[in-house]
């Protein structure tokens, strides 16, 4: 299913709430745009990295996902403690990253206790990034990614159309 820019990047924003709301919802939105930065462990992959980023929801815990050649990283923290920086700009607390490896022995997983966040803003025309940063015991974690928050055009049928990023 398609989803509207704004649309989407509001159903990323509320996922945590709707989390909190119902003990068993599980959801995952897709989205595209560019990584700008990633960093696992203080070792810089951006140059890896891929154009998608996973926003996971499943129980009371959220999650940003990127990814990289052989190599992803997910940062994970409690959806009900999402908090809010200004009116307009969430900040949800990490207290676990999850770097993970392809290894020839298959994927290799190894959950950190962490401190950190990650912020997103809410869409308006232009870019909208979603920054991950913490700290673990080996190192640094950082993940920088950029979609587009395109105001939705309209359709001849007066349903608006349109793709982008979900939130």
């Amino acid at each position: 299913m398609t989803l509207l820019p704004t649309a989407r990047l509001l159903l990323l924003a509320t996922l945590p709430v709707l989390a909190a709301a119902s003990a068993s919802a599980q959801t995952a939105v897709k989205l595209e745009g560019r990584c700008e930065k990633l960093v696992i462990a203080g070792k810089d992959v951006t140059a890896s990295c891929k154009n998608t980023l996973m926003n996971t929801v499943s129980r009371n815990r959220t999650s940003f996902d990127f990814a990289a050649e052989g190599r992803a990283l997910s940062f994970s923290g409690n959806g009900a403690q999402q908090e809010r920086t200004e009116e307009t700009d969430p900040l949800q607390p990490i207290n676990l990253v999850i770097p993970s490896e392809t290894t020839k022995d298959g994927v290799v997983q190894g959950p950190l206790v962490a401190v950190g966040a990650c912020a997103f803003s809410t869409p308006e025309p232009g870019k909208t990034a979603i920054t991950c940063e913490a700290n673990a015991a080996k190192g640094t974690y950082q993940g920088t990614f950029v979609t587009d928050a395109k105001t939705p055009a309209k359709a001849p049928d007066g349903e608006a159309g349109g793709t982008a990023p979900a939130r």
